[in-house]
C-alpha cells in the first residue's frame, strides 16, 4: 500500500481458542509502505499468510502474552530461523515486558537457551511507548487487564488517519486518552469482567473517546456477533460492525 492509505484486516477474533474459520485475536496493519502484525493469537499465522508471506511483515506488536495474543510466535520462531525463507533478520517485535524470555521458555528443549532474538529484535514496551515503522507511528499505552503487563496500541500514518487497538482491558483512562478521536476503535468485548470490556462498554469507550467507527472484537462466547453490535451500537452513536475474520477496514481521516 502507499503511504496515504491505513488498512486493517481482521485475522481472527475469537475467544478464548480458536473456532473453525476464525483464529484467536490478530490483526493486519498496511500502511506508510510496511505491514504490521498485531497480536499473534492461535491460528493467525496461516490466515496472514493469505495477505501477505511472513517475510513481508515489517514489524510485530503485541498487546500481551496471554496466549490467544501470542502463541503463534512460537511456530514464526521456527519458520523465521529453519524454513529456508528468505527473510530480513531479526524481525522487529515489540511486546511487553518479558516477552524474549517468555518465548525462551517455551522453545527451549535443553540446557543452552533458544536463540529467539536470531529471529526476533525485542523491544520491550511500557506507558507511552512511541515507535516509527516506515511512515506509521505506533504509540503504546499501558492498559488494565487483571494486574498483567498489558497495552493497547494507536497506529497512525503521514495523513494522520488513526486506529486504535485496546488489546484486552478494562474501561480506564489511559486507553480512552489514546483512542481520543481516533478514525476507527477496534475494542474488545469479552464479557463484563474484571481486565475485559463488555459490548456495551466498549460502545461507552468508543463514545467518551469520540471515535469516528467502532469494530468490537473478542466477544465472549455467551454473546453473539449481532448481539454484540447492538450492545455497543446502544452506547455509540457511530458506525458499528463485528471483526469478522477476512473483513478489511480501510482508515480514513475524518474530515
Amino acid at each position: 500500500m502507499d503511504d496515504g492509505s491505513l488498512r486493517i484486516t481482521v485475522l481472527g477474533s475469537a475467544t478464548p481458542f480458536p473456532r473453525p474459520g476464525n483464529p484467536c485475536s490478530g490483526h493486519l496493519v498496511e500502511g506508510g509502505g510496511v505491514r504490521l502484525w498485531v497480536d499473534a493469537g492461535t491460528g493467525t499465522l496461516a490466515e496472514l499468510q493469505r495477505y501477505v508471506t511472513l517475510g513481508e511483515v515489517d514489524a510485530v506488536w503485541i498487546s500481551h502474552l496471554h496466549a490467544d495474543h501470542s502463541a503463534d510466535l512460537l511456530t514464526a520462531y521456527y519458520a523465521l530461523l529453519y524454513a529456508g525463507l528468505d527473510v530480513p533478520l531479526p524481525v522487529p517485535l515489540f511486546g511487553p515486558p518479558g516477552t524474549a524470555d517468555r518465548l525462551a521458555a517455551f522453545l527451549t528443549n535443553g540446557p543452552e537457551r533458544s536463540p529467539v532474538e536470531k529471529a526476533f529484535s525485542v523491544e520491550e514496551l511500557y506507558d507511552g511507548h512511541l515507535a516509527r515503522v516506515g511512515g506509521l507511528t505506533l504509540r503504546s499505552r499501558a492498559v488494565e487487564h487483571g494486574g498483567m503487563p498489558a497495552f493497547a496500541l494507536r497506529v497512525e500514518n503521514a495523513s494522520r488517519a488513526s486506529l486504535v487497538y485496546s488489546g484486552d482491558c478494562e474501561p480506564c483512562p489511559s486507553l480512552r486518552e489514546l483512542a481520543a478521536d481516533c478514525d476507527l476503535f477496534l475494542c474488545e468485548a469479552d464479557g463484563r469482567a474484571s481486565g475485559h470490556h463488555s459490548a456495551a462498554q466498549a460502545g461507552r469507550s468508543a463514545a467518551e473517546a469520540r471515535a469516528g467507527r467502532l469494530v468490537v472484537t473478542h466477544v465472549g462466547p455467551g454473546t453473539s456477533p449481532a448481539e454484540a453490535v447492538a450492545q455497543a451500537a446502544a452506547e455509540f452513536p457511530g458506525p458499528v460492525a463485528h471483526a469478522d475474520p477476512g473483513l478489511r477496514f480501510d482508515v480514513v481521516r475524518a474530515g
